[in-house]
Order: C-alpha cells, then structure tokens, then sequence
C-alpha cells in the first residue's frame, strides 16, 4: 500500500492511502472518523481487483487544517475530492462514503455525474426537514466543546456511550476512542464538529432523483445508531434511481462495521458501474 500526501486547493494537505490495481474505488469517512472507517481495514476491494484510494478528509487523522475554522463545508470537501482525484488522474471511480462521505459522494454524483461509475452510501444522515433544527445544532455543538475543552473522555461522555444498548455499548466505547486517537489535530475536528452540520450537501432530497448510477444505501437500525436514522436511509434509497436498501437483521451487529460485508457490497456496485 502507498502512503503520501497531496495538497489540494488552499494550502491543505490530505493523507492518502494507495492500494491495489483495477478499476478504481474511493472511499471516504464520516465526520471524526479517519479513512480507516470505511471498510475497517477490510483488504478485500484490492484482493478483488481494485484499486482503492482512501484519505483523512481536512482536519481529520493527518490531512491539515483549513486556515478557517469555517472551512468544512461540502463545498470545501468536494473540492478536495476533485482536486484528489484529478491528481490521481482517476477519470472515474466508484464512491463509498459514510455519513458525511456519503453526502459527499452524492453531491459529486449530482455536480459531475461522468466522474461516478457508482456510489454507496452508508449511513446518510442529512435531512433537510431537521438541517437548522436548534436542538440538533445545539447537539453537534456541545460536541464540539467537548472535544475542545475536554479532549476524547468529554467527547465520549457528552456523545452518551452510557445511553447506547448494553450489547453495543462497550463496542461503540473503544471503536470512538480508537478513531478519536487517530487525529493530529483535534481543535481542526472541533472546528468541523461545528461546521459540517451546519453545511447543506445539496437542496431537497429530490435532487437524489437525478443520479442515475447504479447505488446501493446502507442503513442501520436505530437502536445501535440512533444518529443515522433508518427512515433517512430508506428514502434516499426509495429516491435514488437505481438503488437499493441494505440492513442489518433486527439485534444484529450494524451492516456498516463490518468492513468484510461493505466491502463485498461496493464490489458488486462497482461491477454494475463499469
């Protein structure tokens, strides 16, 4: 696997990871994770012949800062992918993205469709009904102080491990302080913390009626991770034309930590791309 780094448009800087040959998949993390959370560390993308391109979003893992705090909205992260992927010379991939990944990927598939032979999106939260909800912006910005005035512990506390089903909970504890040690900057995850969520990825949902690639969501029950919401992910999967709904059975392990099963997914979205 290659590692390096690329600078993008405003002086940031993205950690990247290189592997494998093939048609091309990139992935990318959701929001305080790091590009070791798509797949979890799953190889089986490059063991099936392609090849996968993952980075650390800006202010994330070892990619750098903006030079605003501002500076994280979808604007700003789809920019950087297309500068990556411009200077990767990859015409076209397939997408993978979580929560922020997702929106995106799709916001790339609505800007510049012949760039997107496929995309699955796990876990989408974006809702345009709940977007400037106060209560929810007040949730992402207790969060963010957390982090900043108390490092990883008060982010964890104020996140509610505590409040998560005890079959998942210790589960959900190491997995958020693992992916929280991965950062180098963690006032830069602050700043997004506060950013991200206030950040539109595209207008209403309808728009997902316009992407026309093959697609697969990826939703998880509620009760495990009541901040995606099935119900989001059910009518992204009802909007977008070519998609369909992948979940868990009831009580079991979320579909979007097991890197091994994700893996297999976006394989077959990628076989339907090309």
């Amino acid at each position: 696997m290659a590692q390096y780094t690329i600078e993008v448009p405003g002086g940031v800087t993205l950690a990247v990871a290189d592997d494998g040959e093939g048609t091309p998949v990139v992935l990318l993390h959701g929001l305080t994770a790091a590009r070791r959370h798509v797949v979890m560390g799953s190889s089986g993308l490059a063991r099936a012949g392609h090849r996968v391109v993952a980075y650390d979003a800006r202010g994330h893992g070892s990619s750098s800062a903006p030079a605003a705090a501002d500076g994280y909205g979808y604007g700003d992260l789809v920019g950087d992918l297309v500068a990556l992927l411009d200077e990767l010379e990859i015409e076209r991939a397939t997408f993978a993205g979580v929560s922020m990944g997702a929106h995106t990927c799709l916001r790339l598939a609505l800007e510049a469709p012949e760039r997107v032979a496929g995309l699955v999106a796990i876990t989408p939260g974006f809702d345009p009904a709940e977007h400037d909800a106060p209560a929810r912006l007040a949730r992402w910005d207790a969060l963010s102080d957390a982090l900043r005035n108390g490092g990883v512990e008060a982010f964890a506390a104020e996140f509610g491990v505590q409040r998560i089903p005890s079959q998942w909970r210790e589960t959900v504890g190491r997995a958020l302080r693992q992916r929280m040690a991965l950062h180098e900057d963690l006032e830069a995850v602050a700043d997004a913390l506060r950013c991200v969520p206030r950040s539109a990825p595209f207008g209403g949902l309808r728009a997902l009626e316009r992407i026309e690639c093959p697609a697969v969501v990826v939703g998880s029950r509620d009760e495990a991770d009541p901040g995606h919401p099935l119900a989001v992910a059910e009518r992204y999967a009802q909007l977008l034309p070519r998609a369909r709904l992948v979940v868990e059975e009831p009580g079991a392990s979320p579909l979007a930590w097991q890197g091994g099963r994700v893996s297999k997914i976006v394989a077959e979205v990628a076989s339907a791309g090309w």
